[in-house]
């Protein structure tokens, strides 16, 4: 099997006060993967537009590799507004090209090769999309090694329970935080429960092999059937936090890939996702002193 990264859902641009930035959860994931030396895919689709066309130039600038569509739709924009702490509210654009994902014979030899993937609700907010993502999920071959990675992402009521329901039975490790898991116990019926609780709940109903819990300022937590690691957040100077939960999962997974112990993957991936919040946007150059981690020990 080849150890190929896939981040799939939406591509598009935010659109935030200082100017666009290139966005999309899936993206931020296979770009800081790629920086860990791995083999990693964005897919998506665009609009054969300028705006599509400036998202593979971005992305070939970076040497992100992609299996991307241009299908007739626009390609995706979402209006970012940061609030006093930086912390972003977004206005994301429908009916856009991500939406419409195809599933191509391309997109089925990838799954075929693919060892890990991570994708979100937010993709799956219409049905072509939905539809694809499964397909890639149930595509992929079964393996030891490999991570289906549910990035809950919950974003203007864009997900069902049952959309979270079909995600959660799909993956084998879940990346939640601490709002969206009081959100989705709502919805499943145990808000009573302190979070550490909610998240044993959720390991052992959905087999889960790990439940990532980030908690912003408050630390984060990886539950593992029977072990629990705590890492604080370290206080930096926050430039803005768009794309530091993605460089957080990146991280994650490709160091456990490389062999390394939870304990060791979830100390890194703090490291990397407090780096990314000092800098402007979600995917800029980790420095070497963060890669060479993964990448001279792997």
């Amino acid at each position: 099997m080849n150890n190929i990264i896939v981040g799939m859902g939406e591509a598009l641009w935010d659109v935030l006060p200082e100017g666009k930035k290139i966005g999309g959860a899936p993206a931020n994931f296979a770009y800081h993967v790629s920086q860990f030396g791995f083999d990693s895919r964005v897919v998506s689709a665009i609009g054969d537009d300028k705006l599509g066309n400036e998202i593979l130039e971005n992305f070939d600038s970076k040497k992100l590799n992609y299996l991307i569509e241009k299908i007739p739709y626009s390609t995706g924009t979402v209006q970012v507004e940061l609030d006093p702490n930086g912390v972003p509210m977004y206005d994301i654009k429908e009916g856009v090209a991500w939406d419409n994902i195809p599933f191509t014979p391309a997109l089925e030899e990838l799954a075929r090769n693919t060892c890990s993937v991570c994708f979100g609700s937010l993709a799956q907010r219409s049905v072509v999309s939905r539809e694809t993502i499964n397909r890639f999920l149930d595509t992929m071959p079964d393996g030891e090694g490999q991570c289906k990675i549910f990035d809950v992402n919950l974003r203007q009521g864009f997900y069902t329970k049952e959309i979270l329901c079909n995600s959660m039975k799909k993956c084998n490790i879940l990346k939640i935080n601490d709002e969206e898991l009081v959100t989705v116990s709502r919805m499943f019926g145990y808000p009573g429960i302190d979070l550490q609780d909610k998240c044993w709940i959720l390991l052992a109903k959905y087999n889960l092999k790990m439940l990532i819990l980030t908690c912003g300022v408050n630390g984060s937590y990886v539950f593992t059937p029977g072990e629990i690691s705590f890492v604080e957040t370290p206080k930096v100077e926050v430039a803005d936090t768009v794309g530091a939960g993605d460089s957080f999962t990146a991280t994650f997974v490709a160091a456990v890939l490389k062999g390394k112990s939870v304990a060791e993957a979830h100390k890194l991936a703090v490291e990397v996702s407090a780096y990314v919040c000092t800098q402007n946007g979600a995917m800029p150059e980790l420095p070497a002193r963060l890669r060479e981690q993964l990448v001279d020990n792997g």
